[in-house]
């Protein structure tokens, strides 16, 4: 199925009674929490099967998954799935790869977190988001709160920034 730039691909909160297989595109994940405040926790690339913690079992969704550009995705029952997992052990290996190279990128993006200036963490963002937005402009995509959020610092850390490039 095709998703263009700010349609849903899920709500927090969804049943699960689907996986999804992001085959090319780029999605915001999004939590909305009790006290109203809504934060951006993760970013979903090509490649990647989700939710991430419905992989063995199900699970509700933890947030909203938001288009950020336009974006192919394969649906999955998650009946089949699970099905498939329990008819076929080998493909645990398979899952086991998925959340492996998903482990790899959250080393990355809390390395993003942790290096010095808040330009080298604007700077690793930009290069990493680069890879998968086919020249679409990081600003183009993302709110500078949301920038924020992913690398640490406040919004108006980033409206300077950006002012200064």
């Amino acid at each position: 199925m095709i998703l263009h730039k700010g349609e849903v691909l899920f709500h927090q909160g969804d049943s699960g009674e689907y996986l999804y297989h992001i085959k090319s595109g780029l999605f915001k994940v999004t939590r909305l929490h009790k006290n109203g405040n809504m934060v951006l926790f993760n970013i979903l690339y090509p490649g990647e099967t989700v939710p991430h913690h419905s992989l063995i079992t199900p699970k509700e969704t933890h947030g909203s998954a938001i288009a950020l550009m336009d974006s192919e995705v394969e649906r999955i029952v998650a009946e089949d799935w699970y099905r498939e997992l329990r008819e076929h052990p080998e493909k645990a290996l398979e899952i086991a790869l998925l959340l492996q190279e998903k482990v790899r990128f959250m080393q990355k993006r809390l390395d993003h977190l942790t290096v010095g200036t808040p330009a080298e963490r604007l700077a690793l963002l930009t290069e990493w988001l680069n890879d998968y937005s086919h020249g679409v402009h990081f600003t183009d995509l993302l709110t500078q709160e949301e920038i924020g959020q992913l690398i640490g610092v406040r919004r108006e850390t980033i409206n300077r920034l950006l002012r200064g490039h």
